[in-house]
């Protein structure tokens, strides 16, 4: 692979410092959610519409990372929170409401709880909290989630406060999808409160498209990228009628494929060169990472359930650890310490490259059986004993175990 010491740039949901070729559409958004002290009444929304590929994601974000700022040098109260969620990866509102109260409350498990009650968990963190905030609802789609019943909460929070309190800190909201979805989610709102005019984007033109692989490409290999190889990626996103999400993908799967296949974007890897590493490791890493990095105790818990699911004995902290740093030095996560914690401090990981392109293979000396036993794993779906194999995204079982 290329040297990449910045592969976190990559990520799907890294948020460059300037959208380039948008900076009009994130100053409009910006005015039209009027911070640090709207004129209008509340709820303040707005919305960044768009095909797949045309920066609705970047200008949405970074326009709530603007309005953040104005109010962080507004006032000397706490700073705001910012919340982020991608609506495309939930199958309702249920899971999309789950994640924005697991946002503040880490750990929270929507699991048995109707909507009503999660949504009410939700505004009452942020009134307790007194603090202002700034949430995107992204990846709007047609066919996705509902966001009716978490606008109108936003737009009426008193009808789940408790009795005799009333009002939230500021609150600004800020949507980031295709127009049809957004429209019809505004249709929810049964005209009693509108989203403000939508901020349309279209489709990169090809000279927009390599000034972003370019940038993108300079950051995350520290110096100027190969012109060929942006050439190439602009060529085959233009080719196939794709934007930006698609460039970044080839761009990523190029920087982060192996030495000997450099010619042409990819993730496979040869027999000799898959990681060694159990198919449940990937899953728990997916399940702990799905709304924001995952910590690493996360990612044990998930693990051992997955293990002792299929009659196994969950892997040793150390050994767990060691797949990490396999997955790390492949370019598929990227491990970070942050504040917090026992000792002060906290590990968390990112997934850099998307789960489904990595490339495993079992390593029968490192996978143990329950009876504590080394041997060859029978093997669940998606274990490949001979060569490498795709993870698929299956659920996980039952919460059966405290991990």
């Amino acid at each position: 692979m290329f040297p990449t010491p910045h592969s976190e740039v990559l990520a799907e949901d890294w948020l460059p410092p300037v959208v380039l070729g948008r900076e009009a559409e994130v100053l409009e958004l910006v005015r039209q959610l009027d911070p640090p002290q709207p004129r209008a009444p509340p709820p303040w929304m707005a919305a960044a519409v768009g095909p797949r590929g045309s920066g609705t994601s970047a200008v949405a974000r970074r326009a709530a990372r603007e309005v953040a700022d104005r109010v962080r040098s507004s006032t000397t109260g706490p700073p705001p929170r910012w919340i982020a969620v991608r609506t495309a990866r939930y199958r309702g509102t249920h899971g999309v409401a789950s994640a924005l109260l697991a946002s503040i409350d880490t750990g929270f498990d929507g699991r048995g709880f109707p909507i009503a009650e999660i949504l009410a968990g939700f505004l009452r963190r942020l009134r307790r909290e007194s603090r202002p905030c700034v949430l995107v609802l992204d990846d709007v789609r047609a066919g996705g989630p509902d966001l009716g019943p978490i606008l109108r909460a936003l737009g009426d929070p008193d009808r789940f406060l408790p009795e005799g309190e009333s009002g939230l800190p500021p609150v600004w909201t800020v949507l980031a999808g295709t127009a049809e979805a957004i429209q019809r989610n505004e249709r929810e709102l049964g005209g009693r409160w509108r989203i403000a005019p939508f901020v349309s984007l279209s489709r990169y033109e090809p000279h927009g498209l390599r000034a972003l692989v370019t940038d993108r490409a300079a950051r995350a290999v520290g110096t100027t990228a190969a012109p060929d190889l942006v050439a190439r990626i602009v060529e085959s996103v233009v080719a196939e009628g794709e934007g930006a999400t698609r460039a970044i993908d080839l761009l990523r799967r190029a920087l982060l494929a192996p030495l000997g296949r450099r010619s042409r974007p990819t993730t496979l890897r040869s027999r000799d060169s898959a990681l060694p590493i159990e198919s449940r490791v990937v899953r728990a890493i997916e399940e702990a990472s799905r709304t924001a990095p995952a910590r690493l105790g996360e990612v044990r818990r998930f693990e051992a359930r997955l293990a002792r699911a299929e009659g196994r004995s969950p892997l040793p902290p150390t050994t767990l650890w060691r797949r990490i740093v396999r997955l790390e030095q492949a370019g598929y996560v990227r491990r970070e310490v942050r504040p917090g914690g026992v000792g002060g401090t906290r590990s968390l990981l990112r997934v850099i490259a998307p789960v489904e392109e990595w490339v495993i293979a079992t390593d029968p000396r490192e996978t143990h059986r329950a009876s504590g036993a080394w041997s060859e794993p029978a093997g669940p779906s998606g274990w490949a004993p001979d060569g490498p194999a795709r993870v698929p995204g299956l659920p996980l079982p039952p919460d059966d175990e405290a991990g």
